[in-house]
């Protein structure tokens, strides 16, 4: 999603190419086409989080979609049919703002079929400035709180570092709930920020990126960093006249890689973080 404008295809061939140097590809099912899979498939890339079409058991007031929950819940059936043999490390799922009784029923259904294709759900927290667009968890213990009552081991949580910077105690709450981490996306907060599509590349915002990596690392998370920035370009109606969207991919692929190392490399785990723990 970081590289909008861009085809599944063009997208592939700029994150394999030698002087991008990354892991793997975040799938998000609104890009691919006939040929998708082959082309993934041939590039050797791995699968990070994937996005269904449909994102979310209750309809999200931004975003196009059934305003059914029942519609909401076959797309997401079908959307991990589609995603499965990408064998994404994991598919993102939103609760959407509605009541929570409904919406864990709805992700305790596809939760079923997870566990049926040996897929796990990544249930994303939402920033809590907006959250009322989006979702009625906005931290990790809301999450980790939802997912003791969906009741399955395959559903985790989405550690998006936009959305989690700033809820309070994130760093106690990340070794707390690390054994539910399922993924983990990587941008950061523009000061003032000028709405939910108008993030920046790591270590351009004000976020504490190196504890968060710091302290991410220090629990054992092992999986993919997966990059990414919404930059609305006009699409979601902010024409930001400085649209990371309107890059080339190839481009915003080597920035954002190069963002992250520079911020992966200063990572820490903040005296206080440590000491909680009983670290030294």
């Amino acid at each position: 999603m970081s590289t909008l404008a861009a085809s599944f295809a063009d997208d592939v061939r700029a994150y394999a190419a030698a002087d991008v140097d990354v892991d793997g590809i975040g799938v998000w099912e609104l890009k691919l086409g006939d040929g998708s899979l082959a082309e993934f498939q041939a590039s050797g890339l791995g699968s990070a989080t994937a996005v269904p079409a449909v994102p979310s058991v209750h309809p999200l007031p931004l975003l196009p979609g059934p305003e059914r929950v029942r519609e909401r819940v076959d797309a997401l059936l079908r959307s991990l049919d589609v995603l499965a043999p990408y064998a994404p490390a994991a598919v993102l799922c939103f609760t959407g703002p509605g009541d929570r009784g409904t919406a864990v029923r709805g992700v305790r259904e596809v939760a079923r079929e997870a566990e049926r294709l040996g897929l796990r759900l990544a249930l994303e927290p939402f920033q809590r400035q907006g959250i009322e667009s989006w979702s009625i968890l906005s931290t990790l213990g809301d999450a980790a709180e939802f997912v003791e009552e969906v009741g399955s081991d395959a559903v985790g949580i989405q550690f998006d570092i936009w959305h989690l910077w700033n809820s309070p105690d994130v760093l106690d709450e990340i070794p707390r709930h690390a054994h539910l981490i399922a993924g983990v996306h990587v941008s950061d907060w523009r000061e003032p920020t000028r709405g939910w599509a108008d993030r920046v590349l790591p270590g351009e915002g004000i976020a504490d990126l190196p504890a968060i990596l710091g302290v991410l690392e220090g629990v054992g998370w092992d999986g993919f960093y997966d990059l990414e920035v919404f930059s609305d370009n006009g699409t979601f109606g902010s024409a930001y006249p400085d649209s990371l969207w309107d890059l080339d991919a190839a481009e915003l692929a080597r920035r954002g890689r190069d963002a992250f190392f520079n911020c992966w490399s200063k990572r820490r785990v903040p005296v206080e973080a440590a000491g909680r723990r009983g670290e030294t």
